[in-house]
């Protein structure tokens, strides 16, 4: 008998070192940024519930910008409302000025790409933030006849302002209903991934920035690329917005019992969005290589939706 229970302690002992020698690493970082490295990294602990892939069972990812457009009917959920005064619901530019305010880092976009900045730049702080990165007006249209519109530019009006004395950020409802209106887009950077445990395709939103709205002409494809890189007025990590989408339902649509907080919407992926570009080896965007063709956009944009739908289904042809 007692050699028995020495041989079940001894056996129990091996698989406990066993477990402490092999460490689990994740397939995403503390940012919620992919790893593609093949180092060593500290698990990242995250309040929502979410599966953690180990980076020994992704084989294979693909990096997917798409853009965000409000104006699409299926995305009138993350606009409206547009009050700044509504009892129950925000938008989602009101739900990410209420994170900042509360202390969310945000990075400045990249001079250089489009890309996210988490590894190149550090965060704003609270004095740094640029106060017009909360002010998307767009210039160029012509507000003469319109009584209710806040012209912000002949303004020292700001949606946030900081307190030098108490070193916090504190918004400025006033001038927010004339702002938000003119936020349409959002560009987003997920990306797509096999995970051979789950023997399944996964997608995940890894950044988010909101645009200005800049007029973004379509003859020029430089142009194009230099207008989406300059409206980018911040990045944030994605991972660590979800604490605040998850504490704010989404405006029901046509169906006042079925409530979805912001956080399900994305992760259900209940928007409708666009591609404008992926990750190559030539760090090149759709419109780079597609000059002055709006048609071959498009077919471009379709094949990258087509290839990403039809990979999972090709690893299971026999």
């Amino acid at each position: 008998m007692i050699k028995k229970l020495s041989f079940v302690v001894c056996l129990l002992l091996g698989v406990l070192t066993a477990q402490a020698q092999h460490q689990v690493i994740s397939f995403f970082d503390e940012l919620g940024t992919a790893r593609i490295q093949t180092e060593e990294y500290s698990q990242a602990h995250d309040t929502i519930v979410m599966v953690d892939h180990r980076i020994d069972d992704v084989i294979w990812a693909r990096y997917v910008y798409r853009i965000i457009d409000m104006r699409y009917k299926q995305n009138y959920q993350l606009y409206f409302p547009t009050r700044v005064d509504d009892p129950d619901y925000r938008n989602l530019f009101k739900v990410i000025l209420d994170a900042v305010v509360d202390g969310l880092q945000i990075y400045p976009r990249d001079p250089e790409t489009i890309k996210p900045s988490f590894k190149t730049q550090p965060p704003f702080t609270k004095p740094q933030i640029p106060m017009d990165a909360f002010m998307p007006v767009d210039k160029t249209e012509d507000h003469s006849d319109d009584d209710t519109y806040f012209d912000i530019s002949r303004s020292t009006a700001m949606l946030i302002n900081y307190d030098s004395i108490t070193d916090e950020l504190r918004p400025q409802p006033y001038s927010f209903e004339s702002v938000v209106r003119n936020q349409v887009k959002y560009l987003i950077q997920e990306v797509v991934f096999f995970d051979k445990h789950t023997s399944r395709m996964h997608q995940k939103i890894m950044a988010i920035a909101p645009l200005h709205p800049v007029l973004i002409s379509t003859q020029d494809s430089a142009k194009i690329m230099s207008s989406l890189r300059e409206s980018i007025m911040f990045w944030i990590p994605f991972d660590n917005l979800r604490p605040y989408l998850a504490m704010q339902y989404a405006i029901p649509n046509r169906n006042e019992v079925k409530r979805v907080t912001f956080d399900e919407f994305f992760q259900k992926r209940l928007y409708t969005s666009y591609i404008v570009g992926e990750g190559n080896m030539y760090n090149r965007w759709i419109p780079d290589y597609k000059h002055n063709d709006i048609t071959g956009i498009r077919q471009e944009q379709d094949r990258i939706a087509t290839e990403l739908l039809n990979f999972e289904q090709d690893l299971w042809e026999y």
